[in-house]
């Protein structure tokens, strides 16, 4: 019913009244669908939602708003299913709009029956609650890191104060064999205390553990160019891994200036190659890989934002699963078995990086692989100061593709260009990075298995980064990426395989 075929108000029905008053709500999409499941009604809220207008939608199946994997696995005719056989449906979901964006929904559906019970259709209301998602997912993770924070901070309270006593109490033990060997020389080079001072050395290299987590160990902070220590240490880290472990090192062009105690540093990187290689005891990839970064404000736990280091070590090993993770970088936390490990290793790297003014996060999925980045904050001495200010002027880009040869690659042309490159496997990992880093530019590959595609990826970004200029590219031709992937209108395209002036040519371009 039209404007136009409306009478007036005093001539309206209650029924009129009521297809009136749904039809121009437009914080719900209302509307009905017959027994088959094909649309018959079409409100303002649903045209507002889901990007159809009403000639274009009645009459057609209203399994075409979920998400493919949804339809494959056959929700819209469970959800039907489960309405009729329990008089209601309830659900939360993705569903998709017109364009291809997906929104996360509220979803109620009723069946319409006769008086005899003969169903004649369904009623179905959507609303929009993907904001209501987020917010709830945000608020979630910030008490879940400020748990973790006020926990972190108990325990280091604890355990310092543990050392602290521990040593004291050494310190008694050792001046009393002092003292024995003084007055009783004839003890010099007894078995029995030089026992004691080994036990009495192992308890002091304990207690020093123990102040590394708690952050009271005294550290000769200076000025380091990170990616030289690493390289300089590269040796050591490569004979911490065995054979069957492929290590790579993706070092950062240029210097990354930050203020660090050089041994201390080593002794955690070294620390958590260790523990990624007993990860992978059947073999596999081991890689560290540094970049300097822009935060934005507690985008990692509570740093403030500003210029960072960032270095993350990856492997493929048998991963961690939430709860492991949680408990990680308590002391004396251990899954090895008894006797193979002491929990005291990634206490000690959590303790040291956060006595630097810095911040360690693991990413991990059991039976997939784990990556401990580390974020450690640049230096803002004159001549670095003035560096870092001009390398605010360039852009910076993240590249998707689950091709590490070709995302080497990729990376390091962009670098070729004059920009900074950041990288990622897939889009879940690259939705983490726009999340905590400000990017200008996202190049992603289209076709990605085991992932959301590039374009579901290029929409989420531009939908939640509108600034971020998106350029696809794929070795498949672009008519058969628009019938299979949705249209790609909107989005700068690039066939692979593509030379140096095609890539520069499309970052010159507006998109």
């Amino acid at each position: 019913m039209t404007g136009e075929e409306l009478p007036d108000d005093a001539e309206l029905t209650d029924a009129q009244r009521f297809q009136l008053a749904v039809s121009s709500i437009r914080d719900y999409a209302i509307y009905m669908l017959d027994s088959e499941g094909n649309v018959t009604t079409w409100n303002s809220g649903a045209e507002r939602f889901k990007g159809y207008t009403e000639q274009e939608i009645l009459g057609t199946h209203f399994s075409r708003f979920y998400t493919k994997e949804d339809r494959k696995a056959g929700v819209p005719a469970r959800a039907l299913r489960i309405a009729v056989t329990e008089g209601k449906f309830e659900d939360e979901g993705w569903r998709v709009r017109k364009d291809g964006s997906r929104f996360w929904a509220s979803v109620v559906i009723d069946p319409i029956t006769k008086k005899n019970g003969e169903l004649i259709g369904f009623a179905k209301i959507t609303r929009d609650v993907t904001e209501k998602r987020e917010a709830a997912a945000a608020l979630a993770q910030a008490n879940a890191a400020l748990f973790q924070s006020q926990k972190m901070e108990a325990l280091g309270k604890l355990t310092g104060g543990v050392a602290h006593d521990f040593n004291n109490l050494l310190a008694v033990a050792s001046s009393g064999i002092d003292v024995l060997t003084a007055q009783h020389p004839e003890l010099q080079g007894s078995r029995t205390l030089e026992s004691m001072r080994r036990a009495i050395s192992r308890g002091a290299n304990l207690t020093q553990q123990l102040l590394s987590f708690a952050r009271q160990q005294p550290l000769q902070s200076e000025e380091h160019d990170l990616n030289a220590l690493i390289n300089d240490f590269e040796s050591v880290l490569r004979r911490a891994g065995n054979s069957s472990i492929r290590f790579q090192l993706q070092i950062d062009s240029g210097v990354i200036p930050v203020k660090i105690d050089a041994a201390r540093f080593e002794t955690a990187l070294l620390n958590l190659v260790v523990n990624a290689s007993q990860a992978m005891p059947e073999g596999g990839q081991l890689a560290i890989s540094t970049n300097r970064i822009r935060l934005k404000e507690k985008a990692v736990n509570h740093l403030a934002a500003g210029l960072y280091a960032e270095i993350r070590i990856s492997d493929t090993g048998i991963g961690m699963t939430p709860d492991v993770i949680a408990r990680a970088f308590e002391p004396f936390f251990t899954t090895k078995p008894p006797g193979e490990g002491t929990g005291l290793g990634l206490s000690q790297v959590y303790g040291f990086i956060t006595q630097s003014e810095g911040d360690v996060v693991i990413s991990s999925e059991a039976g997939v692989g784990s990556t401990f980045a580390i974020y450690l904050p640049l230096v803002e001495s004159n001549a670095v100061k003035e560096s870092n200010e001009a390398r605010l002027d360039i852009e910076t880009v993240l590249i998707v593709d689950d091709q590490l040869d070709l995302l080497e690659v990729t990376a390091e042309l962009f670098r070729t260009l004059g920009y900074e490159a950041l990288t990622a496997t897939s889009g879940a990992e690259a939705l983490a990075v726009l999340e905590r880093t400000a990017v200008d530019i996202l190049f992603s590959d289209v076709v990605m298995p085991n992932s959301i595609s590039g374009v579901e990826l290029a929409r989420l970004t531009r939908e939640q980064y509108p600034d971020t200029k998106i350029i696809l590219a794929s070795g498949y031709p672009l008519p058969g990426l628009n019938a299979a992937q949705g249209n790609m209108y909107g989005f700068s395209f690039l066939n692979k395989p593509y030379q140096l002036s095609d890539l520069a040519r499309t970052l010159r371009r507006k998109a």
